[in-house]
């Protein structure tokens, strides 16, 4: 079994205590964490403050090398890193969305934001004086991490935030550390010492982290409660904040789609990763004309879909990835059935033996419906009907998250005139969840502060200088 380690100052920070790491698949122990101390917590941060003088100054050019050397050890260590990945989280490796996908991801997303350029913008040069507006790094961003992508969203966090200058400690999820942990390990192969720093452990962790002097901006993806908390917390020292949270994201169905044309769509837009996504589809409204197809395809398209242990030949979906997921997503399903849900797929498990969960399809009438109103965050969908466009737009508004949505229809320009009506930072045409490293991506309302991703998301990793001359 093997042991990992944290990174300090880019040396291996042995810790006094480590935890096991289960596989959801077999809920057998995969390897052992480090368990970080607070004292941990704060010679890790000292040692990303005193690499970040030495960073912040190191060439623009310089830095982007270095990005592209980190794209290509991604690269060279993707299989390693992937089975690490579908033991910990339980991803199958090979699916086309699976954790060998996720690790093309993180590669492709390293290497397009290598390419971004952070020039000095002149805002004035006339007779009246010169201004320029620079952009500078912010100092020690920590990065918080979920469970569901442990290596591409920790990749999200940390290369935008290193290219601009700033030097980074990252925290992984306790459910999922190890492929994060590890990874940072071969980064720290390439990097200066100090540049990105490593820490694992529990809750406590995370709270040190928001209330932490030495820390300047978090970059956080998980839930909104947690967000609210970080905010709060992280308000005595007034950092600076990305939060991508909770979502709830809906898909409207227009009258006139073919069912057997985008039922695949609709798949996979709801249940990649099995649903483990913030921005997987997590309601879908169909036009009550072709309600019942829509239903009747969704349900043989997801019989045909092999779930199981993510090394199994042809395995596309593995399981939900912890026991308190699991809790939450079932008890949402058999609310929704009391609650007048019909289950057209799947339905709730009364033995908890294991953390695999059918494929689950509910129709649901009334918007109020638990497994409506509730993120998932797991294989369970609701479908709901409508009769007019208006009846769809406020439905689908009718919820306090506001992360994507998308709109199906064979109407483009309906379909686009629908999307500016929808309550949410993205909005997918004819697809769900395609996100891409040169589009920004964030949410309103209750899924988070701020965005990731392309020239904006690396200028959240600054702040603005001007000089007057």
């Amino acid at each position: 079994m093997t042991t990992y380690s944290l990174m300090s100052g880019g040396e291996k920070l042995v810790t006094a205590d480590t935890f096991s790491v289960i596989n959801p698949s077999t809920m057998v122990t995969v390897g052992e964490s480090p368990k970080a101390s607070i004292e941990d917590l704060n010679s890790i941060i000292k040692e990303a403050r005193k690499a970040f003088t030495s960073w912040s100054t190191t060439p623009y050019e310089k830095r982007q090398q270095y990005i592209n050397q980190i794209a290509d050890t991604l690269e060279t260590h993707s299989q390693e890193l992937a089975s690490i990945i579908t033991q910990e989280q339980g991803k199958p490796i090979g699916a086309p969305l699976g954790s060998m996908f996720e690790m093309g991801g993180a590669a492709a997303w390293t290497r397009y934001t290598a390419s971004l350029e952070l020039p000095v913008k002149v805002l004035q040069d006339d007779e009246n004086g010169h201004i320029e507006l620079h952009r500078r790094p912010i100092g020690v961003v920590a990065s918080i991490t979920p469970w569901n992508w442990p290596v591409m969203i920790a990749i999200w966090h940390i290369i935008p935030a290193v290219l601009a200058g700033n030097t980074v400690v990252c925290k992984p999820s306790p459910y999922t550390p190890l492929s994060t942990l590890r990874m940072i390990e071969l980064i720290n192969r390439v990097l200066p010492k100090g540049v990105v720093n490593s820490i694992a452990g529990g809750d406590e962790l995370g709270a040190a982290i928001s209330d932490h002097i030495g820390i300047d901006k978090i970059v956080f993806t998980g839930s909104t409660d947690t967000g609210k908390k970080i905010m709060s917390s992280s308000s005595k020292s007034l950092k600076n904040l990305t939060l991508e949270l909770g979502g709830n994201d809906a898909g409207i169905v227009l009258g006139d789609c073919n069912p057997d044309e985008i039922v695949p769509g609709l798949f996979w837009g709801a249940f990649i990763n099995n649903g483990q996504t913030c921005a997987a589809m997590k309601r879908l409204y169909v036009h009550r004309s072709i309600y019942k197809e829509i239903c009747d395809s969704l349900t043989a398209f997801a019989k045909s879909v092999k779930m199981g242990d993510g090394f199994a030949d042809g395995a596309e979906l593995g399981p939900i990835q912890n026991k308190m997921q699991f809790n939450i997503v079932n008890q949402l399903v058999k609310t929704s059935i009391q609650q007048g849900g019909k289950v057209l797929l799947g339905g709730p498990l009364d033995s908890e033996e294991s953390l695999f969960f059918p494929v689950t399809l509910i129709a649901v009438e009334k918007n109020d419906n638990a497994l409506v109103q509730h993120e998932q965050f797991g294989p369970a969908l609701p479908i709901i009907p409508f009769d007019t466009v208006e009846e769809a737009i406020l439905l689908a508004n009718d919820n306090s998250a506001g992360l994507g949505g998308s709109v199906w229809s064979n109407d483009k320009q309906a379909a686009a005139k629908i999307a500016g009506q929808m309550e949410c930072g993205t909005v997918w045409i004819n697809k769900h969840g395609a996100i891409q490293p040169n589009a920004p991506f964030g949410g309103i309302k209750s899924s988070g502060l701020g965005v990731e991703f392309g020239e904006e998301g690396l200028l959240a990793n600054t702040t603005i200088q001007c000089i007057f001359s």
